[in-house]
Formats: structure tokens, C-alpha cells, sequence
């Protein structure tokens, strides 16, 4: 049995690398059979907004194939203060993607033997 993975991607296309492999890490662990919620912060936000795939890397995974991969198998979120100072809302988002809190954000990390991610 895997433990839940939380994954946190503070970064979009103003940091590439990092954030694709973020991305990476969650839609690994989700074909691994893993639970995974992936959250967007900051700059990632972007990522779970639909048309705002703005970057791709050599040699790595499409991002939208990433987020669409963690959203079929896990939970992906956007932060909801990150979506309000970007004037993101619930219809900007890709299939699958929602936004909540810092109090949901809480709760998956205590959950009993979670790891958490950022990146």
C-alpha cells in the first residue's frame, strides 16, 4: 500500500524545470497507484487554467498531458488566494481541477503517514 502524496508546484513557466518536474513526480505516483492531490500555487496556478499552458521543456512530458494525467487519477487544486490575486475563477480551469483553501491544504498533509512535496 503507498502512502497519500501531496504534491505542491509554486512555479510555472517563469521556472520551467522545476515545475515540470513537479508535474513529473505527481503523474509518476498516480501511474504508480498512489492517492495523489497535486496542489497550484503562485505562478503554478496557471498550470490548472485552460489555454495557459505557456512553456515546454526539451525532453520532458507536455505539461497539459501531466496535469491531465494527475486529474484522471488523483485531485488537482488551485489555491484559492493564488486564483483570486490572478482573477482566475472555477470556469478558467481545465476539466478535473478545483479551487480550495489553505484549510483543505491542511487537512491532506496531516492525513496519517502523507508526504508532502514543493516544488
Amino acid at each position: 500500500m503507498t502512502r497519500p502524496l501531496v504534491v505542491k508546484v509554486t512555479c510555472g513557466s517563469d521556472e520551467p524545470e522545476r515545475s515540470n518536474q513537479g508535474l513529473t513526480v505527481a503523474a509518476t505516483a498516480v501511474s504508480a497507484g498512489a492517492e495523489v492531490s497535486l496542489w497550484l500555487t503562485g505562478e503554478g496556478s496557471w498550470l490548472g487554467v485552460a489555454g495557459r499552458m505557456a512553456f515546454a521543456l526539451p525532453h520532458a512530458a507536455p505539461v497539459g498531458d501531466l496535469v491531465a494525467a494527475v486529474a484522471a487519477g488523483g485531485r488537482v487544486t488551485v489555491c484559492t488566494q493564488c486564483a483570486q490575486r490572478r482573477g482566475i475563477t472555477e470556469a478558467d480551469l481545465l476539466p478535473g481541477v478545483r479551487i480550495a483553501g489553505s484549510s483543505a491544504f491542511v487537512e491532506e498533509t496531516l492525513v496519517p503517514d502523507a508526504q508532502a512535496l514543493v516544488y
